[in-house]
């Protein structure tokens, strides 16, 4: 019941060190892997954008014949 939690903290220096280190362990995309996968994603979103307004326009479509 009387423990008491020591709030220590590592020294800066220590801190700056771990982060240089975790830094050097990042691989970095090269050039030609970042343009494809960046390609990507921009298709895949616009193509997913046309998806979506289609099946609004349809949704729209249809509310509007039961409406009236």
């Amino acid at each position: 019941m009387g423990e008491t939690v020591s709030n220590e903290k590592a020294p800066k220096k220590d801190f700056i060190k771990g982060l240089k280190a975790e830094f050097n362990k990042i691989i970095w995309p090269d050039k030609e892997t970042l343009t494809k996968q960046s390609i990507v994603v921009i298709v895949s979103t616009i193509a997913l954008g046309i998806v979506i307004a289609v099946l609004d326009l349809i949704i729209k479509f249809g509310l509007n014949i039961v409406i009236g």
